[in-house]
Parts: C-alpha cells; sequence; structure tokens
C-alpha cells in the first residue's frame, strides 16, 4: 500500500487542505499495468469547527477493502478562529480534480470518483453534489470536480438541522447574505436533474441531526428531480456512529449493530456507476 499527503494550498493555491491517500496495491499480485479502481474521497464531519479523526481514516479502510482507493480530506474549518464559505467547498473540488488529473500515476478511473462525507462533511459533499458547476468561479481556476456519486452519511442539510454547523460555515457573513446563501447550501433547494447520485443513510434516533430537518429532505428533493438515490434510515444508533463498529466507538454500543451493512451497501450503490468487475 501507497500512503501519502496531497497539500492543496501548494498544489492549487487555496487557503490550507490536505488531502491523504491511501493507494492499494494492484490487487491480483501480478505486473498489469492497465489495472485502475475507483475512488472514494472521505469528508469527515465536526459541525465545521473541527474535523473529526474517527470519521476519517477507519471509513477509508473500509472502502479500501472494498475495492476503492481511498483519500481523506482534512480541510480548513469555520468559525471565528477559521476560514467561512466557500474555502471548504474549494477544497474539495480541488481534490476531486486532483484525483482526475492524476488518475493515472494514481491508477484511478476518473470517471469513477465518489465521495462520502457525514454529518457536516455531509453537507459539504452535498454542496459539492450540488455546486460543482461553480466551484471553478469560485476558485479563480478550471476545477473538473463533478462526483460520479456521493454518499451522505447522517448528513446535516438545513439551518434549522445543525444551526452550529451553519454559524461555523458562515461566520463574519452578514444576515443579508447569510439568507441569499441559504438558498444554496440548505441543499434540499439545489439538488437539480444534474445532481450526481446519492446514496443516503441515517439513524431514526439520531437527536443531534434529525432524519425529518435534513436527510429525508434530500431524499425527497432527489425524488422530485428524478436524480438516482437510496436511502436507509436505521432505527437505533446515535450521531457520528463512523462505520457503526463497536471498536470505533467506545462503549461497545450494541445499538450501533443495525448500521454495520451501510458500507457495503454504499459501495454497492457506487458500483452501479463503475466499469470494473468486483
Amino acid at each position: 500500500m501507497k500512503v501519502f499527503t496531497v497539500d492543496l494550498e501548494k498544489e492549487y493555491g487555496t487557503q490550507g487542505g490536505e488531502l491523504d491517500c491511501l493507494l492499494a496495491d494492484e490487487p491480483y499480485d501480478g505486473n498489469d499495468e492497465s489495472w485502475a479502481r475507483p475512488a472514494v474521497i472521505v469528508v469527515p464531519g465536526g459541525a465545521y469547527a473541527h474535523v473529526s479523526k474517527r470519521e476519517g481514516e477507519p471509513i477509508a479502510f473500509e472502502f479500501l477493502s472494498l475495492g476503492f482507493h481511498a483519500f481523506v480530506l482534512r480541510y480548513v474549518v469555520g468559525g471565528e478562529n477559521g476560514l467561512p464559505y466557500p474555502e471548504q467547498l474549494i477544497e474539495l473540488g480541488a481534490s476531486v480534480d486532483y484525483l482526475k488529473k492524476h488518475a493515472k500515476e494514481l491508477r484511478v478511473n476518473p470517471d469513477e470518483i465518489f465521495v462520502v462525507g457525514f454529518s457536516a462533511g455531509g453537507h459539504l459533499t452535498g454542496d459539492l453534489a450540488v455546486e460543482y458547476a461553480s466551484v471553478s468561479e469560485k476558485a479563480g481556476k478550471t476545477l473538473d470536480c463533478k462526483p460520479a456519486g456521493v454518499g451522505l452519511c447522517y448528513p446535516v442539510i438545513t439551518e434549522r438541522g445543525h444551526k452550529g454547523s451553519f454559524d461555523n460555515l458562515l461566520y463574519g457573513y452578514s444576515d443579508e447574505a447569510k439568507t441569499e446563501l441559504l438558498k444554496t447550501l440548505e441543499l434540499h433547494k439545489g439538488v437539480t436533474e444534474d445532481t450526481p447520485p446519492a446514496f443516503l443513510w441515517a439513524m431514526a434516533k439520531d437527536d443531534a441531526v434529525k432524519v425529518q430537518d435534513n436527510v429525508l429532505l434530500y431524499a425527497q428533493a432527489c425524488a422530485e428531480k428524478n436524480v438516482d438515490f437510496e436511502l436507509h434510515i436505521y432505527p437505533e444508533g446515535f450521531h457520528g456512529s463512523s462505520t457503526g463498529r463497536a471498536e470505533i466507538n467506545a462503549g461497545n454500543p450494541s445499538c450501533l449493530k443495525r448500521t454495520l451493512p451501510w458500507t457495503d451497501d454504499c459501495a454497492s450503490f457506487f458500483r452501479l456507476y463503475c466499469k470494473e468487475e468486483f
């Protein structure tokens, strides 16, 4: 396995952000120079106040074992000591563009780059899904950053769905500017027929990011716009459950057992848009 980090500030002139790369070796113990894998970029949550470690590498290794090259974006956070929107969106857009431009050396299929995000990272991932066409303008340079599909994991979708995330993301903006930005940043409002396919999952008893104010609204928007989607609402579990494995969640919570299938289900959904055989 090859492990290295891409400095997005150095490569793209962003104001920060690093992309950790976890690349599998040739899977069949051979010397076939033509093989490539689909890729998953993992975007951890943290209310745009920090970047969760529990929703980074553990997720990447799950997808690595399922046949994907895996990448983890450590983006600049918002709030008083960070940077506001659209910096995070530009960094994610640059990450997708980097994989496409370096696809041959990374052994990535450039048409099969997916993004999976958690909580506020799910918001950032969904934001790319609905705003990919405008990222180049925001970045001041051309970025080829439309993902083949996204995974939104207990995602923040609306301001009422998790006000703290929006407060951090839009820190420093006037009330008037916030009102205008929410027309897109409340993500269900930005879904169109051209929005990439989405795998969505959450937990019915998540009191931090409630399904009725978030994931269900995005799923409904996908249905209305004829966007491919798959939705799982698990009856048990708590916010921030990551892989759903007890080893990643202290206390061995039995309520997470129902969420364990999500990585397999998400990978299977992404494979609908892949040409490789698995």
